[in-house]
């Protein structure tokens, strides 16, 4: 990560911090999920970086960008999306997200405008009305709350015992990007979400759907009907992975990344 440059770029009244790649390639703007950050997307941007400018920014409310008092909404993180598509000149990149970041890369897709060249969903936060509900009333932000008063030694601690297949290096850089997540971010979570069957029946560029065959958000069947209201989106469902599928299984989804990006460039 040493060669990658580490800069903020101001847009919407704030400034969001990113990590890049570099080089005259075709750029692709990897979105975190809920309590990430950029630098989360460390294993996947090694395996680009020799053939794209891979863009890591952290959303509002995370990491080394800034945390206004309002505005964590899907719209809001879309359009810190499209600023700094804008604000570094990128010609028609690839959007990837995970989770929160899936969603508001689903959003920014469905705006149109020729803006991207292709989309990548990593198990994106889909969830029906019901779901956003159980989610909103659960104790997800007092989780956060009692994390945030932890040791980043105490937070890696509990996620190698949770998690022992997982990579030392991915588990301390989620550790550190938790202690940076501010507890406004958690507003994102407040319903109603964007009515995701709109979003992606509006979605009109090459798009790849990328699930775990044991994720409890996006399932197959609910991929398959995603696929039935837009041709345009084909599916990869990675085996024995869930919901943190870029965590759980980042070599994997670095092949089917990159067979998909390799197509579009």
């Amino acid at each position: 990560m040493t060669t990658w440059i580490s800069v903020v770029c101001e847009t919407n009244g704030i400034t969001i911090h990113y990590l890049r790649t570099g080089g005259a390639k075709v750029p692709v703007v990897l979105l975190h999920g809920l309590m990430g950050s950029g630098a989360c997307w460390t294993p996947l941007a090694r395996a680009l970086e020799g053939e794209f400018d891979v863009v890591m920014p952290d959303a509002r409310g995370h990491g080394g960008s800034s945390a206004p008092p309002h505005g964590y909404r899907y719209d809001d993180h879309a359009s810190d999306v499209v600023g700094l598509i804008r604000g570094l000149s990128l010609s028609r990149p690839v959007l990837l997200g995970h989770s929160m970041g899936g969603m508001t890369a689903a959003v920014v897709a469905s705006r149109g405008a020729g803006v991207l060249r292709g989309l990548i969903l990593v198990d994106p936060t889909f969830l029906s009305p019901e779901r956003q509900r159980e989610v909103h009333a659960s104790d997800v932000a007092e989780q956060h709350r009692q994390a945030l008063a932890l040791q980043k030694s105490d937070l890696v601690a509990k996620a190698r015992a949770r998690d022992p297949r997982r990579s030392l290096e991915l588990i301390e850089l989620q550790a550190e990007a938790r202690l940076k997540t501010r507890m406004d971010a958690l507003d994102v979570l407040t319903p109603p979400n964007p009515a995701y069957r709109d979003v992606v029946s509006a979605i009109d560029v090459p798009s790849l759907l990328v699930i775990g065959d044991d994720s409890p958000v996006v399932t197959l069947e609910m991929a398959t009907e995603l696929r039935g209201l837009n041709p345009r989106v084909r599916i990869e469902q990675v085996h024995d992975a869930g919901h943190g599928l870029p965590f759980q299984r980042p070599e994997r989804l670095g092949e089917v990344v990159l067979s998909f990006l390799r197509e579009l460039a």
